[in-house]
């Protein structure tokens, strides 16, 4: 099977972030061997942030695949092949700056990337499974 070039480009850009998402993974030992000094809060939303980049860039990559089999063109296909790869951005964005700074319990103003990260994933799973069921 041969992917088209917006996919192979953007895969390639993909699996390389996820050395970010392994390197985010240190950053966690060091929060459970107590060795980074953060809330219970920030604990929380750092685990949720690591998890959510992992899945979301898996989930990114396997839109590669089936946004070249939907038949689909203009702002739906862009949105079936960067929708996931935004919100690999946005969601966990949102976890991290949220809850950075010293002794913080509750989230700042950015937790607001968190819902917008779901919002564009939302719209760039319909598009695909749309073109996939109708294409």
């Amino acid at each position: 099977m041969m992917l088209s070039d917006e996919s192979r480009i953007l895969a390639g850009i993909l699996l390389l972030s996820l050395v970010t998402v392994e390197s985010g993974g240190v950053y966690l030992l060091q929060i459970v061997r107590g060795k980074a000094g953060v809330t219970p809060f920030q604990e929380k939303f750092a685990r949720a942030g690591h998890a959510h980049a992992g899945v979301l860039l898996i989930v990114a990559l396997l839109c590669q695949l089936y946004a070249d089999a939907a038949d689909l063109s203009g702002l739906l296909d862009w949105l079936a092949r960067t929708g996931a790869a935004i919100a690999a951005l946005l969601m966990p964005g949102g976890f991290f700056l949220s809850s950075m700074g010293a002794g913080r319990h509750h989230p700042n103003r950015l937790v607001v990337m968190i819902p917008a990260g779901a919002v564009v994933l939302a719209a760039g799973l319909v598009s695909l499974g749309v073109g996939l069921l109708v294409g």
